[in-house]
């Protein structure tokens, strides 16, 4: 399985701790059946200052300490990008590390606060479109506005973006909310991919496999492989090559 989201690195963000627990993270993907696995640190302004220097550098050491641990999990990189008014800085600056892309278009993750859904988000969509940016929208079951009304993420499915529904809300490790969103959004069938969102091995672990396993009982196993398989192959396969 590809895992485009997940928080892998230490010590860069609200991941792992250390070395050790990054590590541990590592052995969970592997043994969940995870042979690439994406890192996504959190880009968010005034918490995260993340930049796609830094985050290819700490990618770079960590692979170098999978190889010294034997352990054979693929890493590529790109990022969280918390969605403000800065994005319309950075992306001219060549500062958004991209997943990859879709359809001529360069794939960026893009997170919305777990509160709501920010005031002018179509507003900043559709000036990333113009730009040749296509956003995969991170964990939208899990925001607040759109557990009270599904409706709430229809502008942005008009739009065009890609979603990333996390493996676990499927299982229901993230409550019956983001579950029952989650369930709904596979039956509209607008989910491009399923991915762990993985930060602790205890606390959010990878699910991967858990979450594949609810989602075939809501859209066949076919479908439910492919959204942990073809689509997230084909949007990072530049990275892997």
């Amino acid at each position: 399985m590809y895992d485009l989201h997940s928080h892998l690195l230490p010590t860069i963000d609200d991941g792992p701790k250390d070395l050790d627990a990054a590590l541990a993270l590592a052995r969970q993907a592997v043994a969940d059946g995870v042979t690439h696995s994406v890192v996504t640190p959190h880009i968010h302004h005034g918490r995260w200052e993340n930049s796609l220097a830094g985050i290819k550098a700490h990618t770079q050491a960590f692979r170098k300490a999978l190889a010294n641990a034997e352990i054979p999990l693929q890493l590529g990189f790109a990022a969280e990008v918390r969605i403000g008014p800065e994005i319309l800085s950075m992306l001219p600056a060549g500062q958004i590390p991209f997943l990859g892309s879709w359809q001529g278009k360069q794939v960026m993750l893009l997170e919305m606060p777990h509160s709501h859904i920010l005031p002018g988000t179509d507003k900043i969509v559709a000036w990333l479109l113009k730009q040749n940016v296509l956003p995969m929208i991170a964990h939208p079951e899990r925001n607040k506005d759109v557990m009270r009304s599904i409706d709430k993420l229809q502008p942005l499915i008009d739009l065009g973006c890609l979603f990333q529904v996390t493996a676990g809300s499927v299982a229901g490790q993230f409550g019956e909310g983001a579950q029952e969103r989650a369930w709904q959004l596979l039956e509209k069938g607008v989910v491009t991919v399923l991915a762990s969102d993985a930060h602790h091995v205890e606390r959010r672990p990878v699910s991967m496999s858990a979450g594949v396993a609810a989602a075939a009982k809501v859209i066949g196993e076919a479908e439910a492989m492919r959204l942990v398989r073809d689509n997230p192959m084909q949007i990072v396969a530049a990275q892997f090559t």
